[in-house]
């Protein structure tokens, strides 16, 4: 263990390093414990909401028209800022869509 303190990570704003450097080892400990666990949560939803969107694009290939591959893919397109979805995909060296519908059954 050095004598010197250490060097905050360099992805940490300094207004965070500099309010906790003043704080005691228990507050210091509990918030690391309370990172930690913030982290894992945080993962937890993203795995969780990585796997719903698989989920949808699932249910999404279920519903392909009868003239687009089973390979295509949904892709969001931005178009005079609307966002549509498209059926994309790869015939030789072209790319090919298909329009699918509005993100936004509203528009």
């Amino acid at each position: 263990m050095s004598d010197e303190p250490p060097e905050p990570p360099a992805e940490l704003p300094n207004d965070l390093v500099d309010t906790i450097a003043d704080y005691s080892t228990d507050q210091l400990r509990h918030i690391a414990r309370y990172g930690e666990a913030l982290a894992e949560y945080k993962e937890r939803e993203e795995r969780l909401a990585e796997k719903s969107d698989d989920d949808d694009i699932e249910k999404s290939a279920a519903d392909l028209p009868d003239d687009v591959p089973a390979k295509a893919t949904p892709t969001i397109k931005e178009i005079n800022d609307n966002r549509y979805y498209y059926w994309q995909w790869r015939d030789g060296d072209q790319i090919k869509s298909k329009y699918k519908g509005p993100v936004n059954p509203d528009e």
